[in-house]
């Protein structure tokens, strides 16, 4: 049975940093593209960043230069480092797993003073 496991969100400061981990179970880890989405409210989920299987990355351009994301395949972990945080970077994020369409329950994320 696949299971994700968000955690590491909550209320930060702009300018702020926080890191989300997703913990999978059930897949093969190593073989899988995973990526964080979030989702704000009364807005569409949007995509932010994808670790894939090869090791390669792509961001949005509204994250560029201040999140990174990156997998530990030994600890079947996808990490989201999130730096320079803004007002409108709050939202729920979500771990998400390409090739079975699986999310994670997702971490809420607030950015505000």
């Amino acid at each position: 049975q696949v299971q994700l496991v968000e955690s590491g969100g909550g209320l930060v400061q702009p300018g702020g940093s926080l890191r989300l981990s997703c913990v999978a179970s059930g897949i093969l880890f190593r073989f899988n593209g995973l990526a964080w989405y979030r989702q704000a409210p009364g807005k569409q989920r949007e995509f932010i960043a994808r670790s894939n299987s090869g090791g390669s990355t792509n961001y949005a351009d509204s994250v560029k230069g201040r999140f990174t994301i990156s997998r530990d395949n030994a600890k079947n972990t996808v990490y989201l480092q999130m730096n320079s945080l803004k007002p409108e970077d709050t939202a729920v994020y979500f771990c998400h797993v390409d090739f079975i369409d699986y999310w994670g329950q997702g971490t809420q994320v607030t950015v505000s003073s």
